[in-house]
């Protein structure tokens, strides 16, 4: 049996799997955590453990809600609609957008779509990043990144830019302190509470 865990901190992974070894039970092999062009925090210390310790990384908004595969202008319904995606990234959102033109840019460039190069970019960094598709040619443009292999002077064009952000989503939720603060999750139209 093989056990994954999602959005904790890696002293916190670390902690877990020390006390599993202990114990003889199953450690994490699998962390699930946010982690793309633009939200890059995981590399402050959780890639570092996993890279250590053999653990895979499966980060969720691999396209930062869409932002990455769209160029300036382009919307969607998703960009405009979901909420969560815009807490997470609204407030970040000018500084972001350097690092979304550079893909837009590198994109052009080699005749590919900024899915490709983001994905491309994302596959250099974990085993396997989780990429959400409600259409067939969101698949057929995640597949794609499997065989674009970018340059050094590419992804040192895209990551240069970088600005680091404040935790926002579960993580910024994840200390003792906001965890007795009043939450409100929503994905679309429908909101939940918590305490």
């Amino acid at each position: 049996r093989y056990i994954g865990i999602s959005n904790c901190f890696a002293y916190q992974l670390a902690k877990a799997n020390a006390l599993a070894e202990k114990e003889g039970f199953q450690k994490f092999v699998s962390i699930q955590g946010h982690y793309n062009l633009i939200f890059r925090e995981e590399e402050r210390e959780m890639a570092k453990l996993c890279a250590e310790d053999n653990i895979a990384m499966t980060p969720y908004s691999a396209l930062a809600g869409g932002r990455l595969s769209k160029h300036p202008g382009e919307t969607s319904k998703r960009l405009e609609e979901d909420s969560y995606a815009k807490l997470k990234y609204d407030d970040t959102a000018r500084q972001d957008q350097v690092i979304i033109d550079r893909v837009a840019e590198l994109a052009d460039k080699r005749g590919v779509s900024m899915t490709e190069i983001s994905l491309a970019w994302l596959l250099t960094k974990v085993t396997a990043p989780v990429v959400g598709a409600t259409k067939l040619h969101h698949i057929q443009g995640a597949a794609k990144a499997v065989d674009l292999q970018l340059t050094e002077e590419e992804m040192r064009y895209l990551e240069e830019a970088y600005v680091p952000h404040k935790l926002v989503g579960v993580m910024a939720q994840n200390t003792p302190a906001a965890a007795k603060q009043t939450h409100v999750w929503s994905t679309g139209s429908q909101k939940i509470e918590t305490k």
